[in-house]
């Protein structure tokens, strides 16, 4: 990445060199399994459960209620599928119904499938030109026999903040599961689980600066949960030797974050607004969520008569790394599901572009971004004409 201006966090971030040494000594001469009796797998225990406190102190939840997982994908999964099922085990067949947000990432969405041709139904709740879900339209959607609710706690293409303190409360009350997907927000903005009053929570480790395949699930303790991975570790709710080198290096990541959090915030939040005034001043650019309750550091910008992925290219020969969407769907043709869900105009909509900054972003990275950015756009609406 030397010279590369990297400015898509939301899809993965750069290992910090605290992180970096924190894992190191796990990848050489302590290597034991955590779970030997040994002296050399109760220093790998330790470890480890040196970072289950150092994620609980992040997200504001009590260390026994954090389980590792291998991604926040799998987090996601284990949730929704592992709730599902515990609830239908509970309730005789009963409990049979989702509800889900209609933005939610593939991992949220693909496990709802899996259930889907298992006898579970789905509703899936929309979302208004903001990427924002209506409380009332969960209310709405809830039945007797309703198993979960999932809804995101931050969208990673456009950056919308939802209500998930209000969506939980709801929950609640109609004694249902709330599970939110805080991948992105974790270490961009303040987490409380237990004030948050969800269920059940995924983190990922390479969204904060930790390596990519380490994850979490926070399980509020007395939610159900049949595990997805089956095996004795984690309390015997995610089967598998625990990834310790991983693990750590998560728990650092999280260290950092919950000393930065709030400065990074701020930071990240100036930039951003420099750089959409800077955007939404060219022509046939708009931002496409503005305003406040959003992630500090996600900007998301329609371009009319250009196309997001060979925007993206062209950006990247000029050394700028962006993306047009979601990393997991990098190469569509088709617009997003969560442009589709917001309703944006397909002439809009298939000239995307979001940027995501995040730790190590400098004014002269956005700088250098809108220095390349209209001749980029110039030139592909030329060949746009031409053709």
């Amino acid at each position: 990445m030397s010279g590369a201006v990297y400015l898509d966090h939301n899809a993965t971030t750069p290992v910090r060199p605290e992180v970096l040494e924190a894992m190191l000594p796990y990848l050489r001469g302590e290597f034991g399994n955590p779970n030997s009796v040994h002296s050399a797998g109760q220093r790998a225990r330790r470890a480890v459960e040196r970072a289950r406190e150092q994620t609980a102190a992040l997200v504001g939840c009590q260390p026994a209620e954090v389980v590792f997982t291998a991604s926040g994908s799998e987090a996601d999964n284990a949730a929704l599928k592992g709730a599902a099922q515990a609830a239908w085990n509970q309730s005789g067949g009963k409990k049979r119904h989702l509800v889900v947000g209609a933005v939610e990432h593939e991992a949220v969405l693909g496990a709802a499938r899996h259930l889907a041709a298992r006898g579970f139904e789905t509703t899936h709740v929309g979302v208004d030109a903001r990427c924002r879900v209506d409380p009332a339209a969960v209310a709405a959607a809830l039945r007797p026999e309703t198993a979960v609710v999932s809804v995101m706690y931050a969208n990673n293409e456009v950056g919308t903040l939802q209500p998930a303190r209000e969506l939980a409360a709801l929950c609640r009350e109609k004694g249902v599961l709330f599970h939110t997907d805080a991948v992105q927000a974790a270490g961009k903005v303040p987490l409380d689980f237990a004030a948050l009053g969800a269920d059940l929570m995924a983190l990922s480790g390479h969204k904060l600066n930790a390596p990519k395949g380490v994850g979490a699930l926070i399980v509020r303790r007395g939610a159900a949960l049949v595990p997805l991975v089956a095996g004795h570790q984690e309390k015997n709710r995610r089967g598998g030797t625990e990834n310790v080198a991983g693990i750590v290096a998560f728990g650092a990541a999280c260290e950092l974050a919950s000393r930065e959090v709030a400065a990074h915030a701020q930071e990240l939040g100036a930039l951003r607004q420099g750089l959409e005034a800077a955007v939404s001043a060219l022509p046939g650019a708009r931002v496409t969520v503005a305003g406040e309750g959003r992630l500090p550091g996600t900007s998301h910008f329609c371009f009319s008569g250009v196309d997001g992925h060979s925007l993206v290219v062209a950006l990247d020969l000029e050394g700028i790394c962006v993306s047009s969407g979601p990393a997991c769907s990098a190469g569509a043709t088709e617009l997003s599901h969560v442009l589709k869900a917001m309703k944006v105009e397909e002439a809009w909509g298939k000239g995307a572009l979001r940027v995501s900054l995040g730790w190590g972003s400098t004014s002269a990275d956005v700088g250098r971004l809108l220095a390349v950015l209209p001749g980029a756009l110039e030139r592909l609406r030329a060949a746009e004409r031409v053709a």
